[in-house]
This record gives structure tokens, C-alpha cells and sequence, in this order.
């Protein structure tokens, strides 16, 4: 039948309100077995209320579950501390539930050229990128929240308000130090007001603990944060959630010289290789999500300590490699998508304890990651993105 004249124009329903809807449901389900968990939250919360009371944060008795944040993180989610642990693990949970749409939607919304539809985008995304979501959420962790403030970033710097895009990449910084890596790319692409905003405001950050716990305090208490990360970063590399370079070398060669030489050695020629991109990309609107996904998903792989589930910072390289993967050649697609369908798949349900622990023991997931960074090279050669 056809519509009147002054019939209403039906509206669709965004892809952004589908993913909500259906990864609020799916999280609910999980929602009893999860509050169970959620041990890095427990973390966050035990931070929040010894700042609140300006007591140590790093502390040798606490283990494997050492605060290993900036002080300045223990006062940002002090106010959950105010909470019962439960109550506050449930607002945690669904507020990433919300951070992860977000992040999706952002994503998306910044996309250049989009050539399939948006719904079809979100719901190859979400599969690909679903087995992170679910260990961050089972976790309780933020990673998600620090990817979220890095895509609103570069969403203020398209939109021309570079002073807002650098207070949000502060907050990134906060939230985890990795997104430090977004300062010498910001003065490579000549973006200053962004550069001197997120760098004065890192420094901020990490002053302003002494209002609590005194200039000396706070010194201590950074000095005790990197001492915190150096003697926990070795026995970190032979995890096998660890996905990072240093991980794999060491895997396959053990801890010491050699492992860490190689890793060196290929780390240099990432960037080395990031610089060429960089200088390859045209200035036509939109190259910087490339740009964005690249660093973003470089990080778990270039941290000591990156583990599987940072990989959800690959949410807009994957969105963006479905997006133009027609354009990649026969070979780079069969590839990449063997690749993705790898991470998706390597479930420990799935596989089964062994096969997991064999997959996960030659660092396949990080390899695969590479992969994919060849592929985001190959549209950056091809002039796709």
C-alpha cells in the first residue's frame, strides 16, 4: 500500500540502538555469573577507597592484583568506592555495556566513504570483536572506556575543536598511560593546540595526586607506580593471555637478550614502516581514522603487558577492513579474513583447554593482529583510507 501525502516518514532504527539493545540483553544474562567475577573492577574499587583516605596504592601483599594505574585513576573512580562492591560492580558493568556501544557507534559514525550498510558493519564488527568485549566485561576492565575517549578525541579533532579533542585525550591517558602514543603523532601531523592541550594536561595529571597525598607523597607514590611495572612486567611475558611482541619472542625463545632484541628490532620497524603511512596519506578528509585504528591497535602489541583482551582497541581497524574489503586484493582478504575469523573463533569454550593453551602458547592471536595491521597498510598503499 502506498503512503499518503501527509503520511509520517517512518524512521529507522540506527544500527548503534540495535547493538545496544541486543549487547544489553546478552550482558544481562550474564550479569548473576559476572558479579562473581570482575576482578580488576575489585581493583579500581580497593584504589578508590585507600585515595579517598590517602593510604598507599601499590602494595606488595596484594599480588597479581596490584593497582598497576596512574594515582590519579584511584581518585577518578573514588566515588564508586563510596559504594557497596556489589552496587558498584553493577554500574561498572553496565556502564562498559554502554562504553562498548558507544565506542561502536563513534566508530562508526566517523567512518570516511562508507560503502556497505551500517547495520552490516556494526554486526561484522561486534563478531569479530565480541570474544574481547565479553573478557573485559568479565574482568571488569576499562579498556574499552580508554579506546571510547581516544575515538571522541579524534571525532573533536574532525569536527575543528582541537582544545576539547586534547582534554579527552588526557582523559585517555588517565584512564591507562597508552595512549601516550598519540603525542608524537599529533606533532608529526602538525596538530599543535591538540599537542600542547593533551601534553600540559598529562602533566596536570600527574601533579595533581599531591593535593592529597603531598608533593612528596605523590612523588613516592609515582615512584612506587613504575616500580610496580617493571617487577611485574617480566613474569607477565610467558602468560599465555599475553599477546604483545615481547610476549611472542620470549615464547619462542625464552626470557633474555635474544627475545627482547628481536622485539626491539621489530618494533622499530613498525614504526619505521608508520612513518611511511603517514606519509602516503593524501589530504583529503578521513585519513586519520586509518591513522587512529593503526596506533589504536599497535598498543596491546606494543605494551610488555598487552594482553588478549586489549584487542577490542582493534574495533575501528576491523569496522574499517570490513568497510573496504572488497578493495584489498584476493590474497590480502583471504588472509585477513582467515585472520579475523582466528580471533574471533579462539574461544576457550570452543577450542577446549589444550587446543586453547596450544593456540594461545605460539602466539597465533598475535600474529593474526599483524596480519590485520598489513591489511590497514595495504588500504594506506592503495589509497583506500
Amino acid at each position: 500500500m502506498n503512503l499518503r501525502v501527509n503520511d509520517p516518514p517512518r524512521r529507522r532504527v540506527s544500527p548503534a540502538l540495535i547493538a545496544c539493545g541486543g549487547l544489553l540483553v546478552l550482558a544481562s544474562m550474564f550479569l548473576p555469573t559476572v558479579l562473581q567475577k570482575m576482578p580488576d573492577f575489585e581493583v579500581y574499587w580497593n584504589a578508590g577507597a585507600r585515595v579517598m583516605s590517602a593510604a598507599p596504592l601499590y602494595r606488595l601483599e596484594d599480588g597479581h592484583f596490584q593497582h598497576k594505574y596512574l594515582p590519579i585513576f584511584a581518585g577518578l573512580v573514588a566515588p564508586l568506592a563510596l559504594l557497596p562492591l556489589t552496587k558498584a560492580k553493577i554500574i561498572w558493568f553496565y556502564g562498559s555495556v554502554a562504553v562498548v556501544v558507544g565506542l561502536l557507534a563513534i566508530s562508526l559514525s566517523l567512518l570516511p566513504h562508507r560503502r556497505i550498510p551500517p547495520h552490516v558493519l556494526v554486526l561484522c564488527t561486534v563478531l569479530g570483536m565480541l570474544k574481547f568485549y565479553a573478557h573485559e566485561l568479565n574482568l571488569g576492565q576499562c579498556n574499552a572506556l580508554m579506546a571510547l575517549c581516544v575515538v571522541v578525541g579524534f571525532a573533536c579533532l574532525s569536527r575543528g575543536r582541537p582544545v576539547l579533542a586534547g582534554l579527552v585525550l588526557a582523559m585517555a591517558v588517565v584512564i591507562k598511560p597508552y595512549p601516550v602514543i598519540f603525542l608524537p603523532y599529533l606533532l608529526l601531523k602538525r596538530r599543535f593546540v591538540t599537542f600542547g592541550v593533551f601534553l600540559a594536561l598529562v602533566i596536570l595529571s600527574l601533579l595533581l595526586p599531591a593535593v592529597i597525598y603531598g608533593a612528596e607523597g605523590n612523588r613516592l607514590l609515582l615512584e612506587s607506580w613504575v616500580q610496580t611495572l617493571s617487577q611485574s612486567t617480566r613474569a607477565n611475558l610467558l602468560n599465555q593471555d599475553n599477546v604483545s611482541i615481547w610476549a611472542m619472542y620470549a615464547r619462542w625463545f625464552g626470557v633474555g637478550a635474544l627475545a627482547s632484541g628481536l622485539a626491539l628490532a621489530t618494533l622499530l620497524a613498525i614504526a619505521a614502516g608508520v612513518l611511511v603511512l603517514l606519509q602516503l596519506g593524501s589530504e583529503r578528509p578521513g585519513v586519520e581514522y586509518l591513522e587512529m585504528a593503526l596506533l589504536l591497535m599497535l598498543i596491546p602489541l606494543v605494551s610488555p603487558q598487552g594482553w588478549d583482551y586489549q584487542l577490542l582497541m582493534a574495533t575501528p581497524a576491523v569496522m574499517l577492513l570490513v568497510n573496504e574489503f572488497r578493495g584489498l586484493p584476493l590474497a590480502m582478504r583471504l588472509v585477513s579474513g582467515a585472520a579475523m575469523a582466528t580471533m574471533a573463533l579462539s574461544v576457550f569454550d570452543i577450542m577446549g583447554r589444550r587446543a586453547y593453551a596450544a593456540f594461545m602458547s605460539v602466539s597465533a592471536i598475535t600474529f593474526c593482529a599483524l596480519v590485520l595491521l598489513g591489511a590497514l597498510a595495504c588500504l594506506r598503499v592503495r589509497r583506500l583510507a
